[in-house]
């Protein structure tokens, strides 16, 4: 049996950020790993809130750069966050995203983010499942 889009994306390395650490770290990260969030952690390493380029432009429109620049991330992050387990197939990880109108669902195993999956893994991982029921289905039809 194949791996699920969650087991296989948990196997990359995750970033994470401290909820005590500054904005200026956050964009630090998200420029240098080419991400759009963040998985905000506690000292106990528990998921305490996601930070995303958007939660940082819509700071940008309430106040000065140089002061958000060293503002906590604590102050900007999205808390509580929409999580989900390594077990949730994509369909059903598409569907959270829709309904929620997010893009980036951290996964969780005890309280503790373990990777992080992107509205772009999901629907790469929804067009290859497409493409190969389409060839399967054209095999079908000419053998």
């Amino acid at each position: 049996m194949s791996k699920t889009l969650v087991n296989i994306l948990i196997e990359r390395p995750l970033i994470t950020l401290q909820e005590t650490e500054t904005i200026s770290s956050a964009v630090e990260k998200l420029t240098k790993y080419n991400i759009g969030a963040i998985p905000i952690i506690n000292e106990a390493k528990e998921l305490t809130g996601i930070l995303s380029e958007r939660d940082i432009v819509k700071a940008l429109a309430k106040r000065p750069f140089g002061k958000l620049y060293e503002s906590s991330i604590k102050e900007l992050m999205t808390s509580p966050v929409i999580s989900c387990d390594k077990s949730i197939l994509s369909d059903s990880l598409m569907e959270l995203m829709t309904k929620n109108k997010i893009r980036h669902v951290p996964v969780l195993e005890k309280k503790k983010p373990i990777g992080i999956v992107s509205i772009g893994d999901v629907v790469k991982r929804l067009l290859e499942k497409f493409q190969h029921e389409n060839q399967l289905l054209r095999e079908y039809v000419s053998g």
